[in-house]
C-alpha cells in the first residue's frame, strides 16, 4: 500500500526525494512517524521560489502550500487546559479534529539548508517576517502569497542563513482572503443542543479601521436578532459614561453585524459602542494553540503522517526549532509558553527558541468559551478584555493584586529560550515594564537564565517608514523609525544561543535601580513648541469581568516609562544609531486628532530639530539645533558610526545594517 501510494505521487519529486532522505535520518535522529495528533499533511508539489534567486551557498528556495488535517485526544493532559475541548464534536476514534493552512519556503536543496526551522505565527492571518524583518516592499496581501523576487525584501536574512522558514493558521476568525491563512474549528455544543451564553462586544470606528462604518460587524454570532433581548450603548470616551441607543434605533443585520437606524446612518468616528447579546455556537478557539504545537512538533520530528504523506522538511535535518511573532504573534507565542504548549502531547520540546516582538505584558483571549481574538487593549479601546493578566513576566514573582505567585515558563526542560523585545509605545500602551518589574512597580526583577529583555530606544509599534512622517489620525507626526534593523541582530543571537549555549547581550530595558524606569508623574517631558503631550501611560489592571465591567479600571499594576533626556529622547534600552545621534525627538505616544486626551492607538511622535540656532529660537525649542550639536555633516557621521561600532561590537547590530546606517547619515538633509 505504501508503495502504491509513493508512487502515485511520483510527479511531487521533492517531496519524495525528501521521504527517502527521512528514512535515512529515522536511524541518524529519531525521526518517526507521527504522533496521532497529525492525521494527514496535503501539500502541492514545491514551486520554485522568487524566479530562481540564489541565496549565497544555501541557494535556491522552493515553496510549499497546502493544508494539515489534525486531531486532538480531549483526554490527553496536554490538551487539559484548552477551554470547550470537551464540548467539541468527536470523531469514530473519540477524537477533536481540524484543519489548518500551512505555507513553508525551504531550500531547494534541503541538505544546504541550516537545519533550523523557523515558525512565524501570523498576525490575523498575515505574515509579517517578510514585510518587517526582511523589508520586502510588497504589499501585504502580496507576500501573503510570496512567490516573486519581489516579495524577498532587502534584508533577507532568514533566507541567506539557510531557515526554513514555516506559517499555518491558527486563528479561525480570519477569512481567506489575500492570502490569509486560517483554520477550520469545530463548535462547542451543550450536548445536542448549540451552547448560549450573554457576551459583550466592544465596537470601535476610526480607531485600527475605517472612520466611515454603516454596518458593524461582531465576532461571535447571535442566538437572537431581536434587538429588545439585546442591548446597545455608546460612549465618546473610555471612561465617560454609557448612554443607551434604544432598542428600535437600530438592527441587526444578520447574526454577525449591527446597523443604526435610519438606514444611512453611520456609526460616529471614535465613538466606542458596547453590544450586549446572547451569543451562541462559538469555535473552540483554543485549539489554534494545540495546531501550531502539533505542526511543528510533526516538522521536527515525524517521517510521515498517519496515512504514509511525507514530512516536506524531514529531508532538511532539522536540528532546531525558533518561533518569531510581531504584535498579537508575540503575545500568541507568550500565551503559547505560559499554558504549556511547548511541550507535544509526548512531553517533547516543540520551540527552543521565541523571539516575541511588541508582545508587551500581554496576551490572548482565545483561550475562552466566546473568544474575541482580535482585541488588543490600549487607553481608549477593549480595555476590559483579557489580554495582560498576571504572571507577566519569565523570572517569578508575587501578585499583590490577585495573590499570585508565578512565572510565564513551566519551570522544566520544554521552556524556551526567550528573547522578548518592544518598542516605546508598549510602555505606554501595554504595560512592557512588567516584563522585567515586580507587579507593583517597586523593584528590578533579576533576568531569568532561560529570558533576555530589551526596550529599542524611540520606536512606535510599527515604525511608520515613510518620509515625510504624516500624523494620519493622530496629532503629531508619526515616528518613523524602525526598530528591525535590532531584531535581526537579535534573532541571530537566538539562533546561536540555542546552537552552541553563546549567550545573548544582558538585557537592556529602563531600571527603577538606575532611574530610567519612572512613573509618568516623575516623567520629564521637554516643553517643545507645537507639541501636545498625553495625560498618563494605559493603565493595567487586574483580572477582571469582561462581561460586565466596572465604570472604571479599579486596581492597576505599577507600570512605568522609559526616563528621557533633554531632547525627549529614551536614555535607556538598545539605542540604534538614529536614536543615539539623532536628528529629532523620537517618541512610543501620540494624541488621537478628535481626542486630545487619548494616545493614538500604538503611534509614535516625530518631532525634528531646528535646523540653526536661529530657526530654534524664533520658535522657543529648547532643543540645540543640528548646527549646535554637531556643527557638520562629518561630525555627524563620525558619531553616528561610532555609535553603531559600539552596536557591532555588543551583537545587537549586523554589518549590513550597520553600513546602511552610515549611508543615511551621509544622506541626511539639513546640513
Amino acid at each position: 500500500m505504501m508503495r502504491r501510494r509513493r508512487e502515485a505521487r511520483a510527479s511531487v519529486g521533492n517531496l519524495r526525494a525528501a521521504l527517502i532522505v527521512a528514512m535515512v535520518w529515522t536511524g541518524l535522529s529519531g525521526l518517526a512517524p507521527a504522533a496521532a495528533t497529525i492525521v494527514e499533511v496535503r501539500f502541492n508539489p514545491p514551486e520554485p521560489y522568487a524566479e530562481g534567486r540564489q541565496f549565497g551557498a544555501v541557494g535556491t528556495y522552493v515553496r510549499i502550500t497546502g493544508v494539515v488535517r489534525g486531531e486532538l485526544d480531549p483526554k490527553n493532559p496536554h490538551n487539559s487546559v484548552i477551554v470547550n475541548l470537551d464540548k467539541a464534536p468527536r470523531n469514530a476514534r473519540d477524537m477533536v479534529e481540524y484543519e489548518a493552512d500551512v505555507y513553508i519556503l525551504r531550500p531547494a536543496d534541503p541538505q544546504k539548508g541550516s537545519g533550523v526551522l523557523l515558525f512565524e505565527a501570523t498576525n490575523r492571518g498575515n505574515k509579517v517576517l517578510l514585510l518587517r524583518l526582511h523589508n520586502s516592499s510588497a504589499g501585504q496581501a502580496t507576500v501573503n502569497d510570496a512567490k516573486t523576487a519581489a516579495d524577498v525584501g532587502a534584508t533577507p536574512i532568514a533566507f541567506e542563513r539557510g531557515y526554513t522558514m514555516v506559517w499555518s493558521g491558527w486563528d479561525a476568525e480570519v477569512p481567506n482572503t489575500n492570502a490569509r491563512l486560517s483554520i477550520r474549528l469545530p463548535v462547542a455544543a451543550d450536548g445536542d443542543r448549540p451552547l448560549v451564553q450573554r457576551i459583550r462586544e466592544e465596537i470601535n470606528v476610526g480607531t485600527r479601521g475605517p472612520a466611515d462604518v454603516e454596518i458593524a460587524r461582531i465576532w461571535n454570532r447571535a442566538a437572537s436578532q431581536d434587538t429588545k433581548a439585546a442591548r446597545l450603548t455608546y460612549r465618546d470616551s473610555a471612561d465617560s459614561p454609557r448612554i443607551e441607543v434604544p432598542s428600535d434605533q437600530w438592527v441587526f443585520v444578520n447574526d454577525r453585524a449591527i446597523r443604526l437606524l435610519p438606514e444611512g446612518t453611520k456609526f460616529k468616528n471614535l465613538r466606542i459602542y458596547d453590544l450586549w447579546f446572547d451569543a451562541k455556537a462559538p469555535p473552540v478557539a483554543g485549539i489554534g494553540l494545540a495546531a501550531t504545537r502539533d505542526l511543528v512538533s510533526f516538522l521536527r520530528y515525524a517521517a510521515v503522517d498517519q496515512r504514509g504523506n511525507p514530512n516536506p522538511v524531514a529531508g532538511a535535518g532539522i536540528k532546531r526549532t525558533l518561533a518569531f511573532g510581531v504584535s498579537l504573534g508575540g503575545r500568541y507565542l507568550r500565551h503559547h509558553i505560559e499554558l504549556g504548549m511547548n511541550a507535544d502531547e509526548s512531553g517533547r520540546r516543540v520551540f527552543d527558541g521565541v523571539l516575541a516582538h511588541t508582545g508587551g505584558s500581554g496576551k490572548m483571549f482565545i483561550n475562552e468559551p466566546f473568544a474575541q481574538i482580535d482585541r488588543t487593549a490600549t487607553q481608549r479601546q477593549d480595555r476590559f478584555y483579557p489580554e495582560s493578566w498576571f504572571p507577566f513576566a519569565f523570572a517569578s514573582t508575587s501578585d499583590p493584586l490577585t495573590a499570585k505567585s508565578g512565572s510565564l515558563f513551566r519551570g522544566d526542560d520544554t521552556d524556551p529560550l526567550v528573547i522578548a523585545t518592544n518598542t516605546s509605545t508598549e510602555y505606554w500602551q501595554k504595560g512592557a515594564s512588567l516584563l522585567t518589574t515586580d507587579p507593583a512597580g517597586l523593584r528590578d526583577l533579576v533576568d531569568h537564565p532561560k529570558a533576555r529583555t530589551y526596550l529599542i530606544a524611540g520606536t512606535q509599534h510599527v515604525g511608520n517608514f515613510s518620509s515625510p512622517s504624516t500624523p494620519g489620525t493622530c496629532v503629531q507626526a508619526r515616528n518613523p523609525h524602525d526598530a528591525y534593523p535590532a531584531i535581526r541582530a537579535l534573532l541571530v543571537a537566538l539562533d546561536e544561543w540555542v546552537a552552541n549555549g553563546t549567550e545573548p547581550p544582558a538585557s537592556r530595558v529602563p531600571r527603577i535601580a538606575d532611574r530610567t524606569a519612572v512613573p509618568f508623574d516623575a516623567l520629564k517631558l521637554p516643553k517643545i513648541p507645537g507639541m501636545v503631550v498625553p495625560r498618563s501611560e494605559n493603565k493595567i489592571g487586574a483580572d477582571r469581568d469582561w462581561v460586565n465591567p466596572p465604570a472604571a479600571l479599579e486596581a492597576v499594576y505599577g507600570t512605568l516609562l522609559p526616563a528621557v533626556d533633554l531632547d525627549g529622547n529614551e536614555t535607556s534600552g538598545i539605542r540604534l544609531p538614529d536614536i543615539a545621534v539623532p536628528l529629532a525627538t523620537f517618541t512610543g505616544w501620540n494624541l488621537y486628532k478628535d481626542s486630545p486626551t487619548d494616545l493614538c492607538d500604538r503611534d509614535g511622535t516625530y518631532l525634528p530639530f531646528a535646523r540653526t540656532k536661529a530657526e530654534r529660537a524664533a520658535t522657543g525649542d529648547p532643543r540645540l539645533s543640528l548646527e549646535e550639536r554637531y556643527g557638520s555633516r562629518d561630525a555627524f557621521v563620525a558619531k553616528l558610526k561610532a555609535s553603531a561600532d559600539a552596536l557591532l561590537r555588543d551583537r545587537l547590530l549586523l554589518p549590513g545594517d550597520a553600513e546602511a546606517y552610515v549611508k543615511a547619515a551621509m544622506q541626511a538633509k539639513g546640513f
